[in-house]
């Protein structure tokens, strides 16, 4: 089964002024023991959402993993699900299919915007 990651990396993040990079929530901002400490979980949680691609953390120059505000926002929802009892591949699933979903209504709402 493929999956897509969610989160997008942007290159234009390390040309950003400070209050950009404050509330850009793609900015990535947090450690992987910070993300951790934030969601109450494990590193060993998100290296395995890494792993199965439903996030995707930038590097820094050192190769640690760094999560962004959106990223910890799909890892909390990850964590909701699989605290719930639904295997961890599932509770991907089940996010990217949400994503997808609220992204299709976004484009139906503005196609019947532009009809009107």
């Amino acid at each position: 089964m493929e999956q897509t990651t969610l989160a997008t990396n942007h290159d234009t993040a390390d040309h950003m002024s400070a209050e950009n990079k404050f509330d850009d929530d793609d900015y990535p901002a947090y450690t992987m023991g910070r993300a951790a400490e934030i969601l109450g979980t494990t590193p060993g949680f998100l290296r395995s959402l890494d792993e199965a691609k439903l996030i995707s953390p930038q590097r820094s120059a050192g190769g640690h993993r760094r999560y962004s505000r959106y990223q910890l926002r799909i890892a909390a929802r990850a964590r909701e699900i699989v605290d719930q009892g639904t295997p961890l591949d599932a509770a991907c699933r089940i996010i990217i299919l949400e994503d997808q979903l609220e992204e299709a209504l976004r484009i139906n709402a503005e196609l019947r915007q532009d009809r009107t």
